[in-house]
């Protein structure tokens, strides 16, 4: 099962270069895909036959206790059989369906073969878990199909509401995954329906959101409206989303929960009644349509009900029916959806006022869609009778129930005679429809689905013995599924059926004005507009009630939130221990004195840099702490940090004012003192809750000689973020990427990545004295201009440089690694920018900083690929002994290309920073002094 999972993902991956190729005839070869679904299931008939299962378990998330679990009993293999089989037939169907420069066509296939493989997941999988996780993924592939068309606002506002409505749903549906999972202490549905189940509310608030992802899937009322918008995709997703698979999730759902959550409270109540109202209402709905395609859509709300109706009574004969049924739609269905599309492709118009007399210009495609029609209303001998009797049959008991269901079918016999007389009828007012010869291709696919609802009529005894194994698991079946049974009540109310419906399409021209009086409540989406336009209503209310521009108010206020909440809570818990010593040394005291010092000046400066330097201060006087600690390589890091911060804090002080504004006020200012000391002392409460907290050895306590045995090194912080925890320091600089991203996007308006600027030569003299160092210090403005500053940074920075790449090499085992020697070598890169402007930095690297991130990045992932490769773990150290006599037996640890990527990111976002808040400033205020000197000579000339 697990192969044919990777073989759909190869098959979508793939699409895309295929089609380039071979125009849409790559759907042929990429119809083999979920046709090998079909020829596995096929295989193991004879293991579900009897009422086994398949079952394969691949280890996946072992901390969660979550598996690749996968399973398929009579009902999966049912279900995989229809994904495979109307998904290769949909596929060759698309082989002549689009034309070879139809917009978009690769995506479109790529995306419907990954479907198919979700698809496929969902009714394979075991745990709830990953049922929810391919769920999703057919909600998403789904958007894309629907919203194909993305010209066409109709597709991107179907695409929208079917993607808000299924996801909703299945955001609930989670809930009661989680809920039930955690009732029943297993998440494999296999485990709980295998053990008795506990009741109680929780049970019961879990069918309840469980039910509702379901309903909402399967378009069943009140989350009907999104099936019909969705017409608006291609006519090959109607046949496959919306009749034969992804609208099928929810009742496939339904259907394999019932047989242990059918007796549970609000389960039977909201499922009969609800199917039943859908089926009726959509029936209805489908008498008013002129569409071909709309009347099919609203047929399929219509038969949803009905299947939502069999497959959640919850009885065994009513089980036997529901598979049935479920077969014999996906069928006709499909088919239908076909037959549609070859009209539409061929002719131009899905109207059926606009049609007439194509049943005798197009004979064969009027054979399969009769075939197809009549099944879908219950016409001896095909499958629809078959299954529509024994769904009768099964609810005879249920009087009221069964009225419904009566009525819900003659609807359906009266929308199939409508589609029926207005694709191929006779109209004497409308000019006869031309149609070109329908291709192979594109006939094949519905005359085989319409043949084989057909043959599977006078074969219901065989296929009863297939599907029997899942009515079994509730109770021992009375009835079976036969094309007769003798005169039946059941037979009986199948004539009254049929025969209701040919009188209401015989009336039908009497019945048109209450029809369009009597509006269904599936006919529109006045529902889903009026609750979008609530929510947004409600969000700009929200959002102008709270979002009021003060960017203090919205601190104050989460500020306040986190006092008042966890700091309540501190107060009245006091879950700290009793004895707690305050410091270790008096040399701490004094540091923590300094720094609360630094704190308080920093709050009540009114100058920007003095406000900076006290904020340094706290930082410098925090690594003090980690000095006295007895943690160095923290300190260093700490050090660094701080410097390269405030560095930062120069470059962005330059387009601020000096002082900052002279409000607030007086008053306002006491208050936010006064929740900024709140702050820290509940920040200092809830830090020594946590510390006195723990009642479970810490892991970190195996770190020192974890740090030896598997990375190699001394220095545990460093093996600890390139070894034992290297997954966190992956995600660390991902997000520095990102972060560099982020900043330079803001600042600059060209690319960060383009040649670097021309230096202005410098003065006449200097243009014979040879090599010059920081040629950047000539284009600088002489108030700009430090001579000292330019001669302390030629001493310094080849030593800094050096003194980065030491720290680097030297981080296994001392103070040191490849975050600490990145921000060295960045500080070194800052000093040249300050000595000598941003020619100076073009000159220092002239690399651009994405390539520097880049290969940073590469360089980290790629160890761990590389080491997956070999040891078949990611990110696990090697030792590599030198070869190096004389030299006390040197080795490598290959964590140290990891290490060195760490480095290379840093100074790339460093380098970013530099070019965008340095250099890129630097050319917004020379633009700006030039126009200002422009403006003052304009001015002397006016004068």
């Amino acid at each position: 099962m697990l192969v044919l999972l990777l073989l759909h993902l190869v098959a979508a991956l793939a699409a895309p270069l295929l089609v380039r190729r071979w125009g849409p005839r790559a759907c042929y070869s990429l119809a083999l895909a979920p046709a090998a679904a079909v020829g596995w299931a096929l295989a193991r008939t004879p293991a579900v036959h009897d009422g086994g299962a398949v079952v394969e378990t691949y280890a996946w998330i072992a901390q969660l206790h979550l598996d690749v679990a996968l399973r398929m009993t009579t009902l999966s293999w049912l279900m995989t059989l229809l994904v495979g089989g109307v998904g290769a037939l949909v596929l060759v169907y698309c082989g002549r369906y689009f034309a070879r420069d139809a917009v978009g066509l690769a995506r479109f296939v790529a995306v419907l073969v990954a479907f198919a493989g979700a698809m496929l997941g969902l009714v394979l999988a075991d745990d709830l878990l990953l049922l929810y996780v391919f769920w999703e993924l057919t909600t998403v592939f789904s958007y894309l199909l629907i919203g194909h068309s993305t010209e066409r606002r109709s597709s991107r506002w179907a695409a929208a509401q079917a993607l808000t409505v299924t996801t909703l749903g299945g955001l609930a549906m989670l809930v009661g995954f989680l809920i039930l999972g955690a009732h029943a202490g297993s998440y494999r549905w296999s485990v709980i329906a295998g053990a008795p189940l506990p009741g109680g509310a929780a049970l019961g608030i879990a069918v309840a959101l469980i039910l509702t992802g379901a309903l909402a899937k399967s378009a069943i009322v009140p989350f009907n409206a999104w099936l019909p918008v969705a017409m608006a995709a291609p006519t090959p997703v109607s046949a496959y989303l919306h009749a034969a698979a992804m609208v099928k999730a929810g009742v496939y759902l339904i259907g394999l929960l019932a047989p242990v959550l059918a007796d549970t409270g609000p389960w039977r109540p909201v499922v009969l009644t609800l199917g039943v109202v859908t089926m009726i209402a959509g029936g209805w709905a489908a008498l008013r349509q002129c569409d071909l395609k709309l009347l099919l859509a609203y047929g399929t709300v219509s038969q949803l009900g009905l299947l939502a109706v069999v497959l959640g009574a919850g009885t065994v004969d009513a089980a036997l029916a529901g598979v049935a049924m479920l077969l014999a739609h996906a069928l006709f269905k499909a088919a239908l959806f076909l037959v549609v599309g070859i009209i539409d492709h061929d002719v131009g118009t899905r109207d059926l006022r606009e049609l007439s007399g194509l049943g005798r210009r197009a004979p064969v495609l009027a054979v399969v869609a009769t075939l197809a029609a009549a099944s879908m209303a219950g016409v001896p001998p095909l499958l629809g009778f078959v299954a529509k009797e024994a769904v009768l049959a099964a609810l005879t008991e249920r009087p009221l129930l069964l009225a419904g269901l009566v009525v819900g079918t003659a609807l359906t016999v009266a929308y199939s005679i409508r589609f029926l007389w207005g694709a191929f009828g006779t109209r004497p007012d409308t000019p006869p429809t031309e149609v070109a010869p329908v291709p192979v291709a594109m006939l094949a696919p519905p005359a085989l689905l319409a043949l084989a609802g057909l043959v599977a009529g006078p074969a219901a005894a065989g296929l009863d013995g297939l599907l029997r194994p899942y009515a079994a698991l509730f109770g021992v079946p009375h009835e079976k599924l036969a094309l007769w049974h003798g005169l039946t009540p059941a037979l009986g109310l199948s004539a009254l059926a049929l025969a209701g419906g040919v009188v209401l399409h015989a009336v039908r021209g009497p019945l048109a004005p209450a029809l369009a009086r009597l509006r269904s409540p599936v006919g529109g989406n006045q529902g889903y507009e009026w609750a979008t336009h609530q929510f947004d209503r409600l969000a700009i209310e929200v959002t102008g009630a709270t979002q009021r521009g003060s960017l203090p108010q919205y601190l104050g206020t989460v500020l306040l939130a986190l006092v008042l909440v966890p700091g309540g809570t501190l107060l009245v818990t006091r879950p700290w221990a009793e004895q707690v010593a305050l410091w270790d040394s008096p040399v701490q005291l004094m540091v923590t004195l300094v720094i609360s010092v630094a704190a308080l000046f920093a709050v009540a400066a009114r100058r920007r840099l003095t406000a900076m330097l006290l904020v340094g201060v706290t930082g410098y006087g925090s690594a003090m702490l980690f000095v006295l600690h007895g943690a160095p390589d923290l300190a260093l890091t700490q050090f660094l940090v701080e410097t390269a911060t405030i560095a930062v804090f120069v470059l962005v002080l330059r387009r601020l004012p000096e002082r900052f504004s002279a409000r607030p006020l007086r008053r306002s200012r006491w208050i936010r003192r006064l929740i900024g000391l709140a702050v820290g002392v509940v920040l200092a409460g809830l830090a020594l809750a946590a510390a006195t907290a723990r009642t479970a050895e810490p892991i970190t306590v195996a770190f020192p000689d974890l740090a030896v045995l598997q990375g190699y090194g001394r220095n545990v912080v460093n093996v600890t973020l390139v070894d034992l925890r290297a997954w966190d320091t992956m995600g660390e600089i991902s997000v520095l990427v990102v972060a560099a991203t982020g900043v330079a996007s803001l600042i600059f308006e060209r690319s960060r990545t383009g040649p670097r600027p021309r230096r202005r030569e410098p003065s006449e003299p200097h243009r014979d004295r040879g090599t010059v160092w920081l040629r950047g210090g000539p284009t600088l403005h002489e108030r700009r201009r430090s001579i000292v500053f330019e001669v302390v940074t030629r001493l310094v920075f080849h030593t800094l440089v050096l003194f980065s790449l030491f720290l680097l090499f030297s981080g296994h085992n001392a103070p040191g690694g490849g975050f600490s020697g990145g921000l060295v070598a960045s500080l070194a890169l800052a000093l040249r920018y300050l000595a000598g402007g941003r020619y100076e930095l073009a000159e220092s690297a002239p690399i651009g900083a994405g390539p520097v991130l880049g290969a940073g990045l590469a360089i980290s992932v790629g160890s761990g690929v590389v080491a997956l490769l070999v040891t078949g773990t990611v990110l696990e150290s090697t030792k590599v002994d030198l070869p190096l006599p004389g030299l006390g037996g040197p080795y490598l640890v290959t964590s140290l290309f990891f290490d060195v990527g760490v480095y290379l990111v840093v100074v790339g976002l460093m380098l970013d920073i530099l070019r965008s808040l340095g250099a890129e400033v630097d050319r917004h205020i020379e633009a700006a002094g030039r126009s200002e000197r422009g403006l003052a000579v304009r001015d002397g000339e006016s004068t």
